[in-house]
């Protein structure tokens, strides 16, 4: 009987998750013992006692009693409560409060967070959020490794850096020390502490020492910048041999080198590399790319020269590219000549002859910005000679060209194009076998408004004097099939194994080879318009 129970139910939550088409993905009963449903405040609420497992994508949840909230995706989970998360991360602890739309775990009283080969975090009170990777605890934790012993009131760490964030009277204990602080970081990575207040640090022989700021390796034993590595404020620097004038604040790396992020999901490297303390620049070029963690995708960017620049104002933090820039990203791909990052805004701007790829269709102007939000391009805008073109099922290019535009797009889907001043466009339309052409539009208007629907132009807004026309194949001349100016560019279009190939993040440094999927976006094509264009005439 309790096997037919278990099996009913989890073909019922089977079934409700295929087809409720909700946007986030539902906790999944993966075993109990015994099933109880009832209610709670009015909300259904179903209730598993013994030998409880559930299942969150790569996250497993076991415990010894469950209450699971179906219509909120929510668990409540007691008794030997036990987490792992991917290979990487296994959690322990008494209660468990669990939010599948958010991926976030509460988990109280004797918890043990261990990140494998890292560290183990103890605590009462900690909060783990999947989504960002990060844990914390808020009145009282120990953090352990194969060498240090810290604890504090409060603190986080950041299991996609390894760096761990101690605030609230710290103490860390090892073998040849005891330092006392209000607040440090410490990278379970490089075993590296970084004081950001006054720290005080005290030998097995009594000697004590004071830091106003600095590093400690608790490995090697060196204080502050130490052989390989240089720390600015908001990176980490590191190569094969370093050169370090601390009178004049400049320092050097060569070979292999390295600069890490430590406010956002950021790598760089290249060749070579300086940076001037006084300016807070860091520059890196010699097959110079930088890697942004950008959800659960990377923006991969390569140029001859990248510069860092480091301000207290964050709206001034960013990052340039000069000369050859080329960025990957597996909704958008592109090239210019040069290219700026700002942090603050997550604006990319590209300079002189840039061109860019996005959901088959290619987009070049005088110069380009693009407006990254929750890890996607969400806007792109075009400054003169804006031009777009895409490709149908038999090669026709599908074009729209004016003196500005505005791509929006929704979750890496082109869904709207804004024309203004000077719109041209021209569409194929093809037969429902998608097999042959049965006309041409054509739209000449100063301002238009193209809504897309998968990918395809799907109705236009015209405005300002518009003249349209329908032109069937048999009148339809060479000269006609392209607006002036017309460039293909599909051969210029990067790729990701390329522009890894000469960097230190190669292949052979284990990353994972460019899937399938990838690979196949250069020849990806629009679905054809079938049909004439509707059109709205808004004078």
């Amino acid at each position: 009987m309790k096997l037919l129970l278990k099996i009913t139910y989890i073909l019922a939550l089977i079934t409700t998750t295929a087809f409720s088409g909700l946007a986030q993905t539902q906790v999944e009963l993966i075993a109990t013992d015994v099933l109880k449903g009832g209610t709670a405040d009015g909300e259904q609420v179903s209730r598993f006692i013994g030998n409880v497992i559930f299942r969150h994508k790569d996250t497993n949840i076991y415990s010894d009693s469950a209450h699971h909230y179906k219509k909120r995706n929510y668990i409540e989970a007691f008794g030997h409560v036990r987490i792992t998360d991917g290979d990487s991360v296994e959690i322990t602890a008494e209660k468990l409060f669990y939010e599948g739309n958010k991926k976030e775990a509460r988990l109280r009283n004797n918890v043990v967070f261990v990140k494998k080969g890292k560290a183990t975090l103890y605590t009462d009170f900690l909060d783990y959020n999947r989504v960002e990777q990060e844990a914390r605890y808020y009145n009282g934790g120990k953090l352990v490794d194969s060498i240090n012993v810290l604890t504090s009131k409060k603190g986080y760490y950041d299991l996609t850096t390894n760096m761990a964030s101690f605030k609230s009277n710290v103490v860390g204990t090892n073998p040849d020390y005891t330092l006392k602080s209000d607040t440090l970081q410490y990278s379970t990575e490089t075993n590296i502490v970084y004081f950001r207040a006054e720290t005080e640090l005290t030998d097995t022989e009594g000697n004590v020492f004071t830091y106003e700021e600095g590093q400690y390796d608790t490995k090697g034993k060196r204080s502050d910048l130490n052989l390989g590595e240089i720390e600015t404020r908001s990176y980490i620097l590191s190569g094969n041999s370093l050169f370090l004038d601390d009178l004049r604040k400049y320092y050097t790396a060569t070979g292999n080198v390295e600069m890490i992020s430590k406010e956002q999901d950021v790598v760089i490297t290249g060749d070579k590399s300086f940076y001037d303390k006084r300016t807070g620049i860091a520059k890196v070029f010699g097959h110079a790319l930088m890697k942004k963690i950008m959800k659960e995708d990377t923006l991969y960017l390569t140029a001859d020269t990248l510069v860092a620049i480091e301000n207290q104002d964050p709206q001034k933090k960013r990052l340039l590219a000069y000369k050859n820039v080329k960025i990957f990203k597996t909704d958008l791909q592109g090239r210019a000549d040069s290219l700026a990052y700002f942090n603050a805004d997550s604006i990319i701007y590209m300079y002189n002859d840039p061109v860019l790829w996005s959901s088959g269709n290619q987009m070049t102007a005088d110069s380009i910005n693009i407006e990254i939000s929750n890890g996607t391009i969400d806007k792109l805008n075009m400054s003169v000679n804006s031009f777009v073109i895409s490709q149908d099922s038999i090669d026709n290019f599908n074009q729209i060209k004016g003196r500005m535009m505005v791509a929006h797009f929704n979750n890496g889907q082109l869904k709207k194009v804004d024309v203004n001043g000077n719109g041209e466009s021209l569409f194929y339309a093809l037969d429902d076998t998608e097999s042959y052409l049965v006309g041409m539009n054509k739209i000449v208007c100063s301002y238009m408004v193209i809504n897309f629907k998968a990918n395809k132009a799907d109705n236009i807004s015209f405005y300002v004097n518009p003249e349209a026309s329908f032109i069937p194949p048999h009148e339809l001349q060479e000269p006609q099939k392209k607006l002036k100016n017309f460039d293909w560019r599909e051969e210029e279009k990067p790729n990701k194994e390329d522009m890894l190939s000469n960097s230190i993040l190669a292949p052979d440094k284990n990353l994972p080879p460019v899937t399938e999927e990838i690979e196949n976006q250069k020849v990806m094509k629009t679905k054809p318009i079938k049909k004439q264009l509707r059109k709205t005439d808004n004078r």
